[in-house]
This record gives C-alpha cells, sequence and structure tokens, in this order.
C-alpha cells in the first residue's frame, strides 16, 4: 500500500526553518543526552519520514521536543503526523513467522513495557500462547537469513556490550531481587538494543550471534517480571526471547527458555501445562546436545509430576535428571546454563520432596543445596526455606526456626515477590506451631516481609 506523504511534518519543518541534515544532527545530539547514544540517523531518514515512514519510538517523541524547542510553543508527535499507534492487546504472546516480524513485535514489547502501558501491568499468564510457542518453535522450518538492511553497521562489539550488560545485570538480579534493576535492563533493550535489531545492517553470522545476545536479555528481563510475580508480562518477554533463539538458530538457548517457561507454570500452578513445557525443553536439549540443559528439563518435569502428587512418574523424572546431569560436559556448556550446578540439582530434588509431602527427602537436598555460590542471594533464600520445611515435617522444630530465620534474613535485603511467597510459605507452615516459644519470636519477622 503506498503511504501518503507527511505534510504535517514538511510545514512544521519549513516554519521552524531546518535542513533535513540539521533534524537528523540535532535528534542525534538530543537522543545522546537523554541517555540514548545508540541513535544513527541522517538526512535520508528524514526523506524517508516526509515520504510517510512513521519512525519507532522514542524518535517522535524526540523529534516533537526540538520542534518545541525551535519554535517556543507545545509540539506533540500528532503534530507532526506522527501519532502513536496502538499496541494490539495481545502483543509478545505470538511467535512470529519472519525475522522481521520478530523484529517488530520485541521492539514494540520493550517500547510498550518502557511506557508502563496498562494492558501489560494487567496481563495475566495464558496457558494457550505457551502451548503455541512451544509447538511452533518446535515444527517450524529452518530461520532464513537473519540479516539487517539499515543504516548502523552493527559490530561484534556491539554484541559483546549487549553480553557483559546481561551478566552484570543478572548478577545484580541474583543478588538483591528482580525489583532492583529490572525497569533499567527493559530500558537498555528499548534504547540499545532495539536499534541495532531495527536500524542495523548485518549479514547472516552478525545477525544470529546479536540475534542470541538479545535473547539472552530478553530472557533475563522476563525472569526479572516473573520474580516480581507479573506473569502475563514474564510469559510474553519468555516467549519473544524464544522467537530470537530461534533467529539465532540455538536450540540449547530456546531449550532453556522452555524449561523457564515450564519452571514458572509450576510456579503458578499449572504442572500439566508444564509436563508440555518441560518435555518440548527435553527435545531442544537433544537437538542440542547439552546434557546439563537436558538434566534440568528432566528435572522440571519431575517438579511438575510432584505437584501432581505422582509419585512413580517423579521418580522416573529425577532419575533421567541425574543420569543426564552425570554426562553434562565440564568446559563445553553454554554461560546461560552456567547456575545449573550440583547445588541447584539438589534445589530442584528438594522442591520435589517438599511437595510430595517427605520431610527427610528434603532435607537430605536442600542441605546439599545449600553447598552453592554465595553470589546467588535470593536462590539461598530460598534453598533455606525448603529445608525449613523439611525440618518442620520431620518434627525438628528448633533447627526448622533456626532455618528460617536464615531465610528471613536473607529476604530482607532483597526486592522479589517470589521471596515474600516464600516467607507466606514458612509463615503458613508455622501456625500450627504458633504457640511454641522460637516459633512466636520468628512469626514476629515474618509479619514484617508478609503483613496479613
Amino acid at each position: 500500500m503506498e503511504r501518503e506523504p507527511n505534510r504535517l511534518l514538511q510545514r512544521l519543518i519549513a516554519e521552524a526553518g531546518f535542513t533535513r541534515k540539521g533534524l537528523a544532527r540535532g535528534l542525534n545530539d538530543l537522543g545522546t543526552a537523554r541517555g540514548l547514544p545508540g541513535l544513527r540517523y541522517d538526512h535520508s531518514s528524514v526523506l524517508r519520514w516526509l515520504a510517510g515512514q512513521r519512525p519507532r519510538g522514542p524518535v517522535p517523541g524526540l523529534l516533537a521536543e526540538i520542534f518545541a524547542l525551535r519554535l517556543g510553543r507545545a509540539v506533540s508527535p500528532e503534530d507532526l503526523g506522527l501519532p502513536a499507534v496502538p499496541a494490539p492487546v495481545d502483543l509478545g504472546q505470538e511467535l512470529t513467522h519472519t525475522w522481521q516480524e520478530g523484529i517488530s513485535t520485541v521492539t514494540a514489547l520493550w517500547r510498550a513495557d518502557v511506557e508502563r502501558r496498562r494492558f501489560l501491568l494487567d496481563s495475566t499468564f495464558a496457558i494457550g500462547a505457551g502451548s503455541a510457542g512451544a509447538l511452533r518453535w518446535l515444527t517450524l522450518p529452518p530461520e532464513g537469513r537473519p540479516e539487517g538492511g539499515g543504516t548502523r553497521r552493527v559490530g561484534m562489539d556491539d554484541i559483546a556490550a549487549i553480553r557483559e550488560v546481561t551478566r552484570s545485570f543478572g548478577e545484580l538480579d541474583n543478588r538483591f531481587g528482580g525489583g532492583r534493576v529490572r525497569a533499567a535492563v527493559v530500558r537498555y533493550l528499548d534504547t540499545a538494543v532495539a536499534p541495532l535489531l531495527a536500524d542495523g545492517s548485518y549479514g547472516e553470522r552478525t545477525g544470529r550471534a546479536l540475534a542470541s545476545a538479545a535473547a539472552e536479555l530478553t530472557r533475563l528481563a522476563g525472569w526479572m517480571a516473573y520474580d516480581l510475580e507479573r506473569h502475563g508480562l514474564a510469559q510474553r518477554y519468555l516467549l519473544q526471547a524464544l522467537r530470537l533463539a530461534r533467529g539465532a538458530g540455538d536450540h540449547g538457548l530456546g531449550g532453556e527458555i522452555l524449561a523457564g517457561l515450564s519452571h514458572q507454570a509450576v510456579y503458578v500452578g499449572q504442572p500439566a501445562h508444564a509436563l508440555d513445557l518441560a518435555r518440548a525443553a527435553q527435545l531442544s536439549a537433544r537437538r542440542a546436545g547439552v546434557f546439563a540443559l537436558l538434566a534440568e528439563a528432566h528435572v522440571v518435569e519431575a517438579h511438575a509430576h510432584a505437584v501432581l502428587a505422582d509419585r512413580a512418574a517423579c521418580a522416573r523424572s529425577l532419575h533421567e535428571a541425574e543420569l543426564a546431569f552425570d554426562r553434562r560436559g565440564t568446559g563445553d556448556a553454554p554461560g546461560w546454563i552456567a547456575y545449573f550446578d550440583e547445588a541447584y540439582l539438589s534445589a530442584k530434588f528438594a522442591h520435589c520432596f517438599r511437595d510430595l509431602g517427605d520431610g527427610p527427602g528434603t532435607v537430605r537436598h536442600a542441605r546439599r543445596s545449600l553447598e552453592m555460590d554465595g553470589r546467588y542471594v535470593r536462590g539461598r533464600m530460598f534453598n533455606l526455606s525448603l529445608l525449613s520445611a523439611g525440618l518442620l515435617a520431620s518434627g525438628e522444630l528448633e533447627e526448622a526456626c533456626s532455618a528460617a530465620s536464615s531465610a528471613l534474613e536473607l529476604a530482607e535485603g532483597l526486592r522479589s515477590a517470589r521471596t515474600r511467597s516464600y516467607v507466606a510459605d514458612l509463615r503458613r507452615r508455622l501456625d500450627p506451631h504458633a504457640g511454641e516459644p522460637p516459633v512466636a519470636e520468628l512469626n514476629e519477622r515474618v509479619r514484617e516481609l508478609s503483613p496479613v
């Protein structure tokens, strides 16, 4: 369909006395001043806008600010003929067919998130979206060439920067919880990664590396939303991370994201859906030959069976997880699976035994899980909570209170809704023993973190 020329923008450029080159330069400079150093627009960009092309956010808002400063009056994007395009309410819930559609969807999701659009704030977990995404991941043919024909040359240094940001923010997430840093992650995706994907110039090799790096950071943003119990938003991010992993041709990373979706499904009380996602993750892990990932996929399946109270199926899946874990390589695993060590596996075993009501089994695996990397503060809080629950179920009240006290100390420094949910679970388990002095003292601390 032929675009209509943007006569409103043309008239305002004439009134303000801008040249096309000068307007583009002013836009880039204002972007840098506003913390958006990745803008690389030129006179050709302005020509395309005059011809009817709509620039993506945040460009319309920046242009309005430039014209307002020059003309000395309020100017809106609508005055420039660049009204905001409403985002569909199901944005991000589908895996698109083509690379360019995928870029449009994920960058629109980042922008809507930065703008705190109501439909995202109110979104809920959708089983159908996860099932359709997993099916499409498994059945779509290989991705065509993920190439970009924009004006900004993308290099491996750009991709290295995204990976370093992902590593740094991941460490902060583990130490302080998703609530401390998620907003910064989403802003970085919108202002630094989106221009590379949408406006960048890159060939197939660079495109696949860019897609992989963007997928990992998008997955992290989704995991942080999950940690905040914003489950509809988290699911959309994880599905779009899966779409980016497909652009990268990375079956392993896709399987890791599917395992994360399964993990979330168990948490929100959808264990049957979690089984489907875990089995899809197993298929991807086998395609990729990443046995640590295969172990993870089996253990999240086991957790779903435990929630469904299927002891025999849970035992089979735990056995498969152990077999796969024993086959893992020591130096060839991708960086995104580095967290999945013996302590993490033990924690997942402990979750299974807790949900099956096996106190001694929970204690045995929870103790092993605490032999963990000290940087995973939130994970340690979870594991101490598991230990306390297992000790309570085993009749060891004083030791259970001691473990719970240690968990609460860690919880106080975390901004994490999941942490509060673990605290609430501890409180529920302690309630039958409320008359005991150590429990009464603990309950006071629990109430501070998890008020009625």
